[in-house]
């Protein structure tokens, strides 16, 4: 079986095994197995040749995704053993959690993967329906509310695109003909300057809302606060660290199809406008939640709409500021949810107010939250300040009368994220809950949280050699 094939595969045999296996014990095991083995595939797909096998192409821009996906998988899967054994579930709700988050791991891959339009929107529904399984697994009022939001609003988004591809197939019939050629996305690269202008402005409008809706990218974000506050924490580092860039990489490919045809629309002054909204918005929103978990979910919307304004500025330094900020914004949000959800566990409250003084009480954890939330924030050396400078000096070069907006956004969020940073881990300490996590259960949060922190440092201060080329690569290919 070719190694992309290999990569979804592996995780939806695992999710069919884990949904027979009612031990949580033997459960979180095997979960963690299968994470390990898909997270040693996502890594040799970096040495990958690239090129199509079947409905999958693997290039510059995909595969560093993949393996950031796997890698985060595997995290996920063990501080989620500790995580699941505390939450007490029964047989049932235990074999649902574990083989939903194989499915939605499996689908991941697929979505970046695909190179057929129908199966990439396939991959996104499958990972989108497996996540609102684990936001419901607690079957509390709360926790049904937030999956049914999820599901009736990313069923809206992805029935829009749905029709979006169905217009983008229509544009490109006629000149690639019926089948496949008229799904693939380096088919319909390659001759989309050849098909009809109107369909791909429509397509594009269509696509960019359904799978913004995915991305959370404001007005069509509502759905993802609740999601990450209410779910199990595990798929809060999932859906901020995953699903959001899959939706993204989704909007890129398209953008990318729409702008070769030089009778369009111009797509980027689109996602400019998305990207500045969820960044004003966001950074608002910030100042006004008492939750931890709902605060940290508001600071996704925000980092999606800045890497949206990286690539509706465009051009190869935008482009690489873009992607580098996915790619750090996976890294340490999941590491915060990591940490937010084993402080929540320690003071039995994910509320900000409950939870204080964490650098003196619990160092390990105080110290490794303070640094994510900085990192988050976009304090140097990590990479999000790498990424955010980047795109600044980009915007001044491009579009310099932009830079205001842009800059009240992220002054406003960081303030607040600092804030933040110090109510949670510099303030007065709040008294531990009576029965707190064991010594397993604190390994399995706090030693992922630190190898996160290490590998955020490591994007932005010393990325591998191989790893910045096929980042410039992406960014060029993206126009």
């Amino acid at each position: 079986m070719p190694l992309p094939w290999l990569i979804v595969f592996l995780p939806w045999g695992g999710a069919a095994a884990l949904a027979l296996i009612p031990r949580t014990a033997l459960a979180a095991r095997v979960n963690i197995g299968v994470a390990a083995l898909s997270a040693i595939l996502g890594l040799a797909l970096l040495s990958h040749p690239g090129g199509e096998q079947g409905w999958t192409r693997v290039d510059a821009l995909n595969a560093p995704f993949v393996a950031l996906s796997a890698l985060i998988g595997l995290t996920t899967a063990i501080f989620s053993a500790g995580q699941v054994a505390a939450e007490g579930f029964d047989a049932l709700r235990t074999r649902a959690y574990h083989a939903a988050f194989q499915l939605f791991l499996g689908a991941q891959a697929l979505a970046l993967l695909s190179d057929n339009l129908g199966v990439m929107w396939v991959a996104i529904e499958i990972a989108t329906l497996a996540s609102v399984l684990m936001v419901a697994v607690h079957g509390t009022p709360a926790a049904i509310e937030a999956a049914w939001k999820m599901f009736i609003l990313c069923g809206v988004g992805i029935a829009l695109a749905l029709f979006g591809t169905i217009l983008l197939a229509m544009a490109a019939q006629p000149v690639a003909g019926q089948g496949d050629p008229s799904l693939s996305w380096a088919a319909l690269r390659a001759i989309a300057a050849q098909c009809d202008a109107g369909l791909l402005n429509l397509a594009f409008v269509f696509l960019v809302v359904g799978y913004g809706t995915k991305a959370g990218l404001v007005p069509l974000h509502s759905w993802l606060p609740d999601a990450e506050a209410e779910g199990p924490i595990a798929i809060s580092a999932v859906l901020s660290g995953l699903l959001l860039n899959a939706a993204l990489m989704a909007v890129l490919r398209i953008q990318a199809i729409v702008e070769a045809n030089p009778g369009t629309v111009a797509t980027g002054g689109i996602l400019v406008a998305l990207g500045l909204a969820s960044v004003l918005l966001s950074a608002l929103a910030l100042w006004r939640r008492r939750d931890a978990r709902r605060f940290f979910a508001w600071s996704s919307i925000g980092h999606m709409g800045i890497a949206a304004f990286a690539f509706g500025l465009g051009g190869a330094a935008a482009n690489l500021a873009g992607l580098l900020h996915m790619a750090g914004h996976s890294v340490v949000k999941s590491a915060i949810f990591f940490g937010i959800g084993h402080a929540a566990r320690l003071k039995g409250s994910q509320k900000i107010e409950d939870i204080g003084g964490l650098v003196a009480t619990h160092p390990a954890l105080g110290w490794g939250l303070a640094i994510a939330i900085a990192a988050i924030a976009g304090l140097p050396p990590f990479a999000l300040f790498a990424s955010e400078f980047l795109l600044v000096t980009a915007t001044a070069s491009v579009a310099w009368w932009l830079l205001p907006l842009l800059g009240l956004g992220l002054f406003t969020a960081v303030a607040a994220k600092v804030a933040t940073l110090q109510r949670l881990c510099l303030g007065d300490p709040t008294p531990d809950a009576a029965a707190g996590p064991g010594r397993m259960e604190s390994l399995t949060a706090i030693a992922p949280l630190w190898l996160h922190l290490a590998l955020a440092l490591a994007l932005g201060i010393a990325m591998p050699a191989p790893l910045a080329a096929m980042l410039q690569q992406a960014a060029r290919m993206l126009g």
